[in-house]
């Protein structure tokens, strides 16, 4: 493949990932709307939430990244901490590993 080819790639990857950090971000904070059922639905969210981050952002960024998503769900008062968002802005602008500084 060329280097555009891959460049458009990486790039696509990249939004994909953001749509799905804003969704998953999204469903975590749903919890507020609904007092009381937003801490069990918190329970039952804090495992999915740790599980989407690890294979959304392999790695350490991934791994670490899913442990504090799991204890900012299961915390009561956390929820409108953007933890996807805040991963994607770290992987793609911040950290900026070879692969992905190319797109």
């Amino acid at each position: 493949m060329s280097k555009e080819v891959v460049s458009k790639s990486n790039t696509r990857y990249k939004y994909i990932n953001l749509v799905l950090s804003l969704l998953c971000d999204a469903i975590g904070m749903l919890t507020y709307l609904v007092p009381f059922f937003g801490e069990f639905a918190d329970v039952v969210w804090a495992p999915i939430a740790g599980l989407i981050l690890i294979k959304m952002y392999k790695g350490t960024i991934g791994a670490v990244g899913s442990i504090i998503v799991f204890f900012e769900e299961l915390l009561p008062g956390l929820d409108f901490i953007p933890t996807f968002t805040l991963t994607w802005l770290y992987t793609y602008y911040i950290h900026k590993p070879k692969e992905i500084a190319s797109s």
